[in-house]
């Protein structure tokens, strides 16, 4: 058996409060589905590892890498805004965390490899579907800059999942900065009553904000707790606001599906907005539109608050103290998140920078293309090319009519553009590299789901790889570009659990 030298387990060391051990479920017949060579290199992964034999025997259950130790960590949550006391990895099965030379470290997770002790009588098991949307999505979400869970392979493994009817069954190879959750917080805040919360937050500020930690001279669990609220909630933020400039509907923000880390996770039933609309969702077990496009800042505001109040046992010693710190980090949301999505409209729109009177700006925009059912991508990336004027080298006017609004609209933009202090070459470069040309669009990860279930993975392949570059034109973006026609239209997506 090779031995890998760079797995560590800090977490797993915390003790068995926080994790207990799991093992992946043999798959009968694995094969490779896909295999992320670029993460791979980027983490100094062996290169006996890399879509081997040996490594698809090891991430399909039939055998262990050396250095190891599979567990499943438990955590609580909000899901839909009703408290949960104990989720838990009920089917993921962290292998470890693997360290590159730079000392940055990242869990290594199976996810959908069978039953934990936290799968409170389910399966633990995933269909092909979720494995194809979280493997594209996630890969096509970092190409996009926005701060995310990894996907370094998915594998099918030859049996059958029932969920509504029989399904394929696959596992991801999940990479995270960490897993920890606002849920695993909540966990021993609210469940175990504050029992093992104190080493969980020295632990989880050392782990994501340790040069933070060490300017701040925090070296009390509160002075920790307090770097931790505070770098967290500004970090999410600046998530939610970069989801809003692209988009991009989570479909399930429940507190345990959000990191401490910042990143995004667990992309069972997301989804981009094609033809614009505020109040897009599309999520079916969203029924009430709770995480719909226009209530995301809005739901990160609440689940940053459940944070802080579950932070307040070791804040401070002091109840009126932790809570008076809790509530001016929380009061600092709004001004976080407004300031983060006013630096990406600013971008996005080609603007120096956002004034006050630029809100209109976007407003008036926005119900634009939502009065006129317009695209939203392709509304910015010709808008992109009204500013650098060579849309004639692009296929854009076979894919956007602007509507009459529009160009009025555009007059009021260009009025606005002239007023701009810095130079036009350098403002119209951010506004490429704050438009994408593509975006997963759902109905082609549609298309790759129902080729992948039927073992057809070319699909998923092509996908994955026009969406490695997506503020540039490639051939054949008249249909990678492409608003879906109505036939083409996915209107529901689903978590798969």
């Amino acid at each position: 058996m090779t031995t890998l030298p760079n797995w560590e387990h800090s977490y797993q060391d915390l003790g068995s409060l926080y994790t207990s051990t799991a093992a992946a479920e043999k798959a009968s017949k694995p094969e490779w589905m896909a295999w992320n060579e670029g993460l791979a290199t980027s983490l100094k992964w062996p290169a006996a590892w890399s879509k081997t034999d040996e490594a698809l025997q090891a991430f399909s259950g039939h055998s262990e890498l050396a250095g190891t130790k599979p567990s499943a960590s438990v955590y609580a949550g909000h899901q839909f805004g009703q408290y949960n006391p104990q989720l838990g990895d009920g089917r993921a099965v962290l292998l470890g965390e693997w360290v590159v030379e730079n000392g940055s470290r990242y869990d290594i997770q199976l996810k959908g490899a069978g039953p934990t002790p936290y799968s409170r009588g389910g399966d633990g098991l995933s269909p092909v579907g979720p494995v194809v949307r979280e493997y594209l999505l996630s890969e096509a979400m970092h190409c996009l800059g926005v701060p995310s869970t990894r996907a370094l392979a998915a594998i099918a493994t030859g049996d059958s999942v029932y969920r509504n009817e029989r399904e394929p069954g696959a596992v991801m190879v999940r990479v995270a900065d960490s897993h920890l959750r606002f849920g695993s917080i909540q966990y021993f805040a609210m469940t175990r009553d504050g029992e093992g919360l104190s080493e969980l937050v020295g632990y989880a500020a050392n782990r994501h904000y340790k040069a933070m930690v060490e300017a701040k001279g925090a070296t009390t669990i509160g002075q920790q707790a307090e770097v931790l609220l505070e770098e967290t909630v500004k970090r999410i933020a600046s998530l939610v606001a970069h989801w809003q400039s692209l988009g991009f509907i989570h479909g399930v923000m429940n507190t345990d599906n959000m990191l401490l880390s910042g990143q995004t996770i667990d992309y069972g039933p997301c989804a981009f907005v094609d033809t614009y609309k505020a109040d897009a969702k599309f999520s079916a077990i969203d029924s009430q539109g709770r995480y719909r496009l226009s209530n995301q800042p809005g739901i990160a505001h609440w689940n940053t608050s459940v944070l802080a109040s579950c932070l307040l046992k070791v804040l401070n010693s002091e109840e009126d103290k932790a809570i008076a710190f809790a509530q001016a980090v929380i009061d600092e949301f709004p001004r976080w998140y407004a300031e983060a999505y006013k630096a990406r409209m600013a971008a996005k729109l080609g603007l120096d920078a956002f004034r006050e009177e630029d809100t209109a700006l976007v407003d008036n925009f926005l119900q634009t293309l939502e009065t006129d059912a317009l695209d939203l991508t392709l509304a910015y990336r010709w808008l992109t090319h009204e500013a650098l004027e060579d849309s004639h080298h692009t296929p854009m006017h076979q894919l956007f009519k602007p509507s009459d609004a529009l160009l009025s609209w555009r007059t009021q933009w260009a009025r606005r553009r002239a007023s701009n202090k810095a130079s036009s070459k350098e403002l119209n470069a951010r506004m490429v590299s704050a438009n994408p040309v593509v975006i997963p669009r759902n109905h082609q990860v549609a298309a790759a789901i129902a080729d992948a279930e039927v073992g057809d993975y070319q699909t998923l392949h092509q996908a994955f790889e026009r969406w490695q570059s997506p503020f540039s034109w490639e051939t054949r973006d008249t249909e990678w570009a492409a608003t879906p026609s109505l036939s083409e239209q996915v209107t529901r997506t689903f978590c798969g659990t």
